[in-house]
């Protein structure tokens, strides 16, 4: 026996000093059996077995537990069921939606938004999470996209809604505000109709002919081009995304705060469905707020907190104090986290297990470092590469389009080299593409990658794996950057910009800023013969029909846009030459917030911003 115990000892000691990681892959191979072992059986029981009824199942054993606690108020689960059923009768009654509807929210962060999916998916209906910062043109956009007749949206909101209602009239779309007054004709109160509903079960044959493969929620992407895509979102795929926080070790006694926007996937599936698939507690906050976010999860216990790149570099921004590292939070997981932040957030607020994340919401691949290497997005697992086949393969980045062979096959990148990630699309990893959307939803996928007629979903994204199998973002192609935890679609935000009489052209992009997470938005513009750059009007443009992490926060003027001999906009060099007055002998004007117009960027202000004193 003392043998063994020796041999076992040694053998440990010999794994970890050749293979560091071995545990920890082993662990998490474990972790994503069981789980794929979970979803298979669901997939396979009749009626299908969704997130709704794991909810209900919660209820049922602990109706008590705290499920929501947002403000000075706690919700339980028995009482999130009955707000839920009362939705789902008063929708049902007053709008008469039915199963298979599609119903399009404009929320924000508040309890009623979660209750009201989940009467929603009591009725097999599924819902469209709309931006609530999305106006006019972006916003029926949108709407359109999902095919709802009904609109679900927030008092706050009513302004935003009354900017487009004799679009949704004519289109005949019913609109409900949550009030119980509203003088708007064409607008009908719904929390007065909530507050008489019964809050009794709803009878499960209503979602009947739900299955694995039906739509549970529309998620809005930029994607690489135009305006926002639905992603489609099925019971499978949302089960998928919710089952992260088992993969991460998040558990039943965990305390999960959602500060992230709920349209989001981050926010929605990582966050409220992931707390469910646990039968977890969720701190719900209206939005993010780093002078807040600590006193926050000393108040409510928090054990599990989200992230973007950007909210831990506003955390590690705030004054410190002695009592930084004082709180219960043991797990924080995301995605685009810098390395120099990571270090700086464990440094600070104490020991961490940090899980970056690497997905898109409408792909059918995710990756996690679940081995906890700072900079990582990712960590390459055989189980893992082998149930969800993924390449990182070569990308000529002036053709902007990936290197192929003489037999017309792509060439894998190799390790330590940047390449685009694409994953095979199979049944167990589908891609289900965009909601009316056939020519987007083809323009995401590649054929012919490793093999005659495979297809793979592309990310969009350039990657690099390391000789120890980790995974790096680089850098996003084509023509989408992220700011301010945002996807930013630049071709969206020329189609604004030249909507004004006086820009004929305007080429956006995005360009680091030192400091700052992702890209800042900046275009170059072509004016008409004769017209002057009118600061004022464009930035009272760009408020009115862009959300603010859309606008462009520079903007340069050309005599000429230069382009490719195929009159492709060219990036490549702007992007390069950046926004210094000193650099580029073009006239710049940034987004002066306290003047309300675009001003002439000076040395001096180049200077400040460089700095950090002043805010983009």
């Amino acid at each position: 026996m003392l043998t063994w115990l020796i041999f076992l000892a040694v053998l440990l000691i010999v794994l970890r000093y050749r293979f560091p990681y071995f545990l920890k892959d082993l662990q998490y191979g474990v972790q994503t059996t069981l789980v794929g072992y979970r979803l298979a059986k669901y997939a396979q029981s009749n009626p299908y077995f969704t997130l709704l009824d794991r909810f209900l199942e919660t209820v049922s054993c602990h109706p008590q537990k705290t499920f929501i606690s947002f403000k000075d108020e706690n919700f339980s689960y028995q009482e999130t069921d009955r707000q839920s059923n009362r939705i789902a009768r008063a929708l049902r009654e007053h709008a008469g939606v039915r199963q298979g509807d599609t119903v399009a929210l404009l929320l924000g962060n508040e309890p009623v938004f979660l209750w009201t999916w989940l009467g929603l998916t009591k009725l097999g209906c599924s819902a469209a999470l709309l931006n609530y910062n999305l106006r006019s043109r972006s916003l029926l956009h949108c709407f359109s996209c999902c095919g709802a007749k009904v609109l679900l949206a927030a008092a706050e909101l009513r302004d935003a809604v009354e900017e487009v209602l004799p679009v949704l009239t004519e289109q005949g779309v019913t609109v409900f505000l949550f009030t119980e007054v509203c003088e708007t004709v064409g607008m009908e109160t719904l929390s007065d109709k909530i507050s008489l509903a019964s809050d009794t079960p709803l009878p499960s044959d209503l979602r009947a002919n739900v299955t694995f493969s039906s739509p549970a929620v529309y998620i809005y992407t930029s994607g690489t081009t135009g305006l926002p895509k639905a992603a489609v979102i099925s019971h499978q795929r949302l089960w998928t995304m919710s089952s992260l926080q088992s993969i991460v070790g998040v558990c039943s006694d965990d305390v999960v705060y959602v500060n992230l926007p709920l349209y989001h996937t981050a926010g929605f599936a990582l966050g409220f469905t992931g707390a469910i698939e646990r039968g977890a507690s969720l701190v719900l906050r209206n939005k993010f707020s780093a002078s807040q976010f600590w006193d926050d999860c000393r108040k409510y216990n928090v054990t599990v907190m989200q992230y973007i790149g950007e909210t831990m570099r506003y955390l590690c921004n705030t004054p410190k104090s002695p009592i930084d590292p004082v709180h219960n939070v043991r797990i924080a997981f995301g995605n685009g986290l810098r390395a120099d932040v990571w270090r700086d957030f464990l440094q600070r607020f104490g020991h961490v297990e940090i899980r970056e994340l690497y997905a898109a919401t409408e792909g059918n691949m995710s990756f996690i470092n679940y081995a906890g290497k700072i900079g990582a997005v990712g960590r390459v697992n055989p189980l893992h590469k082998r149930l969800f086949p993924f390449a990182v393969i070569q990308y000529d980045l002036e053709k902007e389009e990936p290197v192929r062979n003489a037999e017309g096959l792509c060439i894998e990148a190799p390790r330590g080299e940047t390449g685009l990630m694409v994953a095979r699309i199979t049944q167990k990893a589908p891609f289900s593409g965009y909601a009316r959307d056939l020519k987007q939803t083809e323009r995401k996928k590649l054929h012919d990658v490793l093999e005659k007629g495979d297809v793979y979903f592309n990310s969009g994204d350039l990657l690099m794996v390391d000789h120890d199998n980790f995974l790096y973002f680089q850098d996003r192609v084509g023509d989408t950057f992220r700011w301010k935890g945002e996807n930013v679609a630049t071709n969206e935000i020329s189609d604004i910009l030249t909507m004004m009489s006086s820009i004929t052209e305007a080429n956006v992009y995005g360009v680091k800023v030192p400091g700052h997470e992702g890209r800042v938005g900046m275009a170059a513009v072509t004016l008409q013969n004769g017209e002057a750059f009118d600061g004022s009007r464009v930035f009272s443009h760009v408020c009115a029909y862009l959300p603010a992490y859309a606008r462009p926060r520079f903007i340069r003027i050309q005599s000429a846009l230069e382009v490719t001999g195929t009159f492709k906009q060219m990036k490549v060099k702007l992007v390069e030459e950046g926004f210094s007055p000193d650099a580029v002998r073009d006239p710049i004007h940034f987004l002066d917030e306290r003047e309300k117009r675009y001003s002439p960027l000076t040395a001096d202000m180049h200077a400040a911003i460089l700095q950090g004193s002043v805010k983009l």
